[in-house]
């Protein structure tokens, strides 16, 4: 395992993998949410849905934590990067249709985003001030690993 920079994770964050965003409830408990997410160069971008869970507890205490993992190759690169997010309103929802193309591609994202016509998106901006990117890629007993889910075929009932 080697801690390596933001800038060392080069492609990954270019990649559609599916991030989890750590928020804080009033209690200080912490809410783990699934998120799609984009990466500008500054700062990571989620979109998240006005009055929600997620955007109550940013407005209320912006300490957010967003952990993405390559899952096909894991163990492979990873990153935690923490701060305190900003939230802004996604005018147009130009935000959530550009992070949601990335992993939907454009015809199913317009068909999603209609389904939510009514949403009050907003844009999360998360510009990291604790960044914790490990690589085990050149791990020497690690190389041969192989995600043993990959070899299930799992769009079979019942499987």
């Amino acid at each position: 395992m080697r801690k390596i920079t933001i800038d060392d994770l080069g492609e990954m964050l270019r990649q559609p993998w599916l991030a989890t965003l750590a928020t804080y409830r009033k209690d200080g408990t912490v809410l783990l949410s699934p998120v799609w997410f984009e990466w500008d160069g500054e700062a990571f971008i989620v979109s998240v849905v006005g009055g929600d869970g997620k955007e109550r507890h940013i407005r209320t205490d912006p300490r957010v934590s967003l952990c993405i993992a390559e899952e096909e190759t894991f163990p492979g690169r990873l990153i935690e990067a923490s701060g305190r997010a900003t939230l802004k309103p996604d005018a147009g929802a130009a935000g959530i249709r550009r992070i949601a193309t990335r992993y939907l591609g454009p015809e199913l994202t317009d068909r999603w985003i209609e389904q939510y016509g009514s949403f009050d998106w907003q844009l999360m901006r998360l510009v990291p001030e604790k960044v914790r990117a490990i690589d085990h890629r050149d791990e020497g007993f690690l190389r041969d690993a192989r995600a043993e889910y990959l070899n299930k075929d799992y769009t079979q009932v019942g499987s």
